[in-house]
Formats: structure tokens, C-alpha cells, sequence
């Protein structure tokens, strides 16, 4: 893919010359965020160490705009980069990311053990807890698993759980409700669905996403779909504005917002997270679309093979991981 990581890191030259604040190393310092709003939140915040989170069982609920589809930073012998994986995530709360979302399909979750899992979502918690909340991906096909990776992303101090539609397996349409009112009935944690077709092979309806919205613990829901029509559809069927719609499409995520959206989960956050919550936020949407503009051959680059091998390419390039390292079978 020579000549696509030639466009990639064009792209991203291209804005680091453009003076991106989000395109410096990820600092070492422990600035405190100062996106969390609210006295009871600040309290929270400033009694968190850097270290050791004493407000694990906390829960900071999900916020609109931007949030990172977190990669996962390994070593070349292939170990999860725990340092690196520190100062990702501390770059990320001092360039405004929204939400950390950890474990899930950029992460490449899929290859991970419930130890590295706990170490990952550990290093979260210690980092971020209470400054910005964490969403960790549960989701896989058998609930039994889904109920055990919730549970323990509860026990050590999440905030949320993404869960996706189950696939491979292609439920009906029925089973997928099922599914997911299950896993809120577990009120282990807030639940966000996703649903994404071209991976699941499944593809939730609007009113069987409007029928699990019902659910109290059900909080929001990934549409990795690309089709912006489903924004108005759904929000005609579940009409609480308080119900939390992400886009899960780089490319569409700032007309994802125009249409009545409430924010992204994005790959191209890993890049540039200042950006992207700038475009996510801005009241004035003409000018975050002509923010967007620029980003969007970064969009489509970052997926011109698979997900993360372009994107940790990328960071590699601007310096923010010493190996762009994947777990097989990608490389």
C-alpha cells in the first residue's frame, strides 16, 4: 500500500503544517480537563490521581461530540504498549476529546485477552476517570461473553459499554432486540448500541432501534451505517433528545450532525482530536463543515485498507507511536 500511506502522510503533513495544536507529541504533564462542567464533576475530577482513580465507581455519563475510537499501541514483540497507551490517552483529554472509547474495533478488541483487556481499561481509569468518560467495547456474539466483559469493565470503573449488533451469526430482527435489552437488563453499565451492517452482516431497523431506545439503561447508538437519512427516522420513532446518536462514518460524521446528531466515534480522531472536536461541537455548522472539508480524503485514506493498519501508520509518521505494529491476522 505504498502509495496510499504516500496520500496518507501527505495528508498529514499537510496539517501539521496548518499548525494543529493536536499534532504535537503527547505531553507528559497531568493538565487537568477542563471539560467537565459541573461542580459535583469538577469535585470528582481534582480528587482523581493521575495514578490511581478513587472514583471508580463514579459513573461520568456520555457526552455529545467527539469521540476517539481508541487504537491499542503495541510493541514489536507484540505486548500492549502500556506507556504509550498513557500518553495517547492523556493527549486526548488535554485536545478536548469528548469520550474514550477503548475496545472496540479500531482497537483491535477482538485479538486482546481479558488480562490485556483489565490492563487497558486500568490504564483508562487511572489516566481519565472523571475527566472524560470511558466506553468500553463488550460486544461480541455469545452474551455470556458480552455479560462477562461488561462486568468486569464495571468492576474497574467505566463509564459505558458499547455494544455491538452480534455477527457472523445473522440474528433476526427479534434476536437483536433481545440482545441488547438483555444487556441493559444486566444494569451493569449505560449501554450504547452499534450497529454496523458491513462488518455484522446484520442490520438493526430504525424501529428496532426506537423499541431497545426505550430501555432506561439504553443511553445511544453508533450508526456506522453511512446513511444520513436514518438520523430524522430514527428521531421521529424515539424523540427523548436526551438519547445520544453518534455517527460510526468518518466521511459523513459532520453532516451526521447537521441532520440532528449528537456526535461521532472516530478513527480520524486518532489524528487529530482538537479538530474533530471542534467540527462535533461548533454551534455554527457552515463553518464546522468547512473545518470537515479538509479532513475528508483523511477520512477516506484512513480506510483504504484495513482498520487500524492505516491509521497506526499514520501516528507512526507523526511520531505518536514508535510501531505501527497490528495483531494478526492483520499486520
Amino acid at each position: 500500500m505504498s502509495t496510499t500511506r504516500t496520500i496518507l502522510y501527505i495528508c498529514a503533513t499537510v496539517l501539521l503544517l496548518g499548525g494543529s495544536e493536536a499534532f504535537t507529541a503527547p505531553p507528559s504533564s497531568n493538565i487537568r480537563s477542563s471539560l467537565v462542567s459541573s461542580t459535583a464533576c469538577n469535585v470528582v475530577a481534582e480528587a482523581v490521581s493521575p495514578l490511581y482513580a478513587s472514583n471508580a465507581n463514579e459513573l461520568l455519563p456520555m457526552r455529545r461530540g467527539s469521540s476517539v475510537a481508541f487504537i491499542t499501541p503495541f510493541t514489536q514483540d507484540n505486548k500492549i504498549h502500556e506507556s504509550e497507551i498513557r500518553q495517547l490517552i492523556r493527549w486526548h483529554v488535554e485536545s478536548g476529546t469528548d469520550n474514550l472509547c477503548l475496545l472496540g474495533t479500531t482497537a483491535e478488541a477482538a485479538c486482546l485477552t481479558m488480562e490485556e483487556r483489565a490492563r487497558i481499561i486500568t490504564i483508562g481509569v487511572e489516566e481519565a476517570k472523571g475527566k472524560v468518560p470511558l466506553l468500553i467495547g463488550t460486544g461480541t456474539i455469545n452474551p455470556v461473553h458480552v455479560k462477562e466483559m461488561t462486568m468486569q469493565a464495571k468492576d474497574l470503573g467505566a463509564d459505558a459499554a458499547l455494544v455491538v449488533a452480534p455477527y457472523y451469526v445473522k440474528p433476526p430482527q427479534r434476536c437483536l432486540v433481545q440482545h441488547m435489552i438483555d444487556a441493559a437488563d444486566w444494569d451493569l453499565l449505560p449501554i450504547v448500541m452499534y450497529n454496523i451492517p458491513g462488518r455484522s452482516v446484520v442490520d438493526m431497523t430504525d424501529e428496532s432501534l426506537a423499541q431497545c431506545a426505550e430501555h432506561p439503561n439504553i443511553v445511544g447508538l453508533k450508526d456506522a451505517t453511512g446513511d444520513l437519512s436514518r438520523v430524522q427516522r430514527f428521531r421521529q420513532l424515539h424523540s427523548d433528545p436526551n438519547f445520544l446518536l453518534y455517527s460510526g462514518d468518518d466521511s459523513t460524521s459532520c453532516e451526521f450532525i447537521n441532520q440532528g446528531g449528537d456526535g461521532c466515534i472516530s478513527v480520524t480522531a486518532n489524528i487529530v482530536p482538537d479538530r474533530m472536536h471542534e467540527i462535533m461541537t461548533l454551534q455554527e455548522r457552515g463553518q464546522a463543515t468547512a473545518l470537515d472539508a479538509p479532513l475528508q480524503q483523511l477520512h477516506a485514506d484512513l480506510f483504504s485498507d484495513a482498520n487500524p493498519m492505516p491509521a497506526k501508520w499514520v501516528m507512526e509518521q507523526m511520531g505518536l507511536l514508535s510501531s505501527a505494529q497490528c495483531r494478526k491476522p492483520l499486520d
